[in-house]
């Protein structure tokens, strides 16, 4: 195989340095860089994967890399872009309530590659959602978008935190984003979330990234829930 096989790992480890240079970022105040990384690794985070597939290498190293790398870029990295965006408000012990999605980010992981069920769906919110919907909180706050940008303190990032890390754990369904087709009948509910996804990207830009994340949310318990 030579370097064949070696490629998926490269795409993972791109993932993980982009995952420590969005930490570096993010602690020096440079939070809207530390969110575009996140979605860079988003990038890498896909093509690894496909390029196992694809080459047919998969194998327990990767599996275990890719989560290693995951829970640095969609664990730590956008609990500390929240506890950056806190420091600005409040202090004490209630800074640090945002590593709760550092926290319960490692043990979605752990739970993923253990879990049989989660081949076909998925059960809990996934990291790479998660670490989407607070990558969008930088420049919502930044540019004040949708007009909630000031409502962004320190109770409210709080909260957030709480029920993000509550959702990468909780027992819901959701379904796979993944394409084994086009055909339509095996793939609705994916096309509705893309063609609404698109529509709310458009109106809305960078702050539609958390209203996606909700939207999967909603859609996944209404399509598991009819389709039983």
């Amino acid at each position: 195989m030579g370097i064949k096989k070696h490629i998926p790992n490269l795409l993972t480890l791109a993932n993980l340095f982009c995952g420590i240079v969005g930490i570096v970022e993010a602690m020096h105040g440079n939070l809207e860089n530390a969110a575009i990384l996140i979605w860079v690794a988003a990038v890498f985070d896909f093509f690894d994967g496909f390029a196992a597939r694809m080459l047919k290498v998969s194998s327990p190293i990767g599996k275990e890399l890719d989560s290693l790398a995951d829970m640095v870029t969609f664990g730590v990295l956008p609990s500390l872009i929240i506890y950056q965006m806190m420091s600005f408000h409040i202090a004490g012990i209630w800074l640090y309530m945002p590593f709760s999605i550092a926290l319960f980010s490692a043990l979605r992981l752990a739970k993923f590659n253990t879990d049989s069920r989660q081949t076909e769906q998925f059960i809990g919110l996934p990291t790479p959602a998660c670490a989407f919907f607070i990558s969008a909180l930088p420049f919502i706050a930044n540019e004040n978008l949708l007009g909630i940008g000031e409502m962004l303190n320190g109770p409210v990032l709080a909260s957030t935190s709480l029920i993000l890390s509550v959702l990468l754990v909780l027992e819901i369904p959701l379904f796979s984003l993944k394409f084994k087709d086009l055909k339509w009948e095996n793939n609705s509910i994916r096309f509705i979330f893309a063609a609404f996804s698109l529509i709310l990207l458009v109106l809305f830009k960078i702050a539609a990234i958390p209203l996606i994340v909700i939207l999967y949310l909603v859609l996944s318990l209404i399509y598991l829930k009819t389709s039983k």
